[in-house]
């Protein structure tokens, strides 16, 4: 499926972005407010000039003993972010995201221009019904034994399930 026929993608509000001389504060502010993990710094025609999350602040502001009265995004954001475009298969950027360790995707519009902004979490929960359709589908398939073996399956897929939520969080 493509990014843009996510429902995640279609029911976000317009994605938080600042330009990079604004200061750090300002984001910091906002960021909490709106509990939210990430603001996207664009230029005057919202082209994506980078990205300063939770992780950036507590690495490059706090890390280095910066006031974020006076420190411009600019010095503390990820530049050249990666970048999804609409029509990019959402999977391949899940994977993506799970393999490079990051967890806020600006997507672009075909001219470069900021449209969104999802998270991991976004791509998780549309992709969990059909992944657990898909096991389950399996799970049917393979099982030739009495119908007792079903508890220990599900079990397993619960514990799994479980797991991968706990990695998640832990990202």
């Amino acid at each position: 499926m493509r990014i843009e026929e996510l429902p995640e993608f279609q029911n976000k509000p317009e994605p938080f972005a600042l330009r990079g001389e604004e200061m750090v504060s300002t984001a910091v502010e906002t960021m909490a407010a709106m509990n939210i993990g990430s603001v996207v710094i664009v230029d005057g025609d919202r082209n994506v000039r980078g990205i300063v999350t939770e992780r950036d602040l507590l690495r490059r502001l706090l890390g280095r003993k910066l006031d974020p009265e006076t420190t411009p995004l600019s010095v503390i954001m990820t530049r050249e972010p990666y970048l999804a475009k609409i029509d990019d298969e959402h999977y391949d950027w899940l994977r993506m995201m799970s393999n490079k360790r990051f967890r806020h995707l600006p997507v672009v519009d075909e001219e470069g221009r900021l449209v969104n902004l999802l998270s991991q979490g976004d791509f998780v929960s549309h992709s969990w019904p059909e992944l657990i359709s898909i096991v389950g589908g399996k799970a049917s398939e393979t099982i030739k034994g009495p119908a007792s073996q079903l508890p220990i399956l599900f079990g397993g897929v619960m514990i799994y399930t479980v797991a991968i939520v706990a990695l998640i969080k832990l990202l």
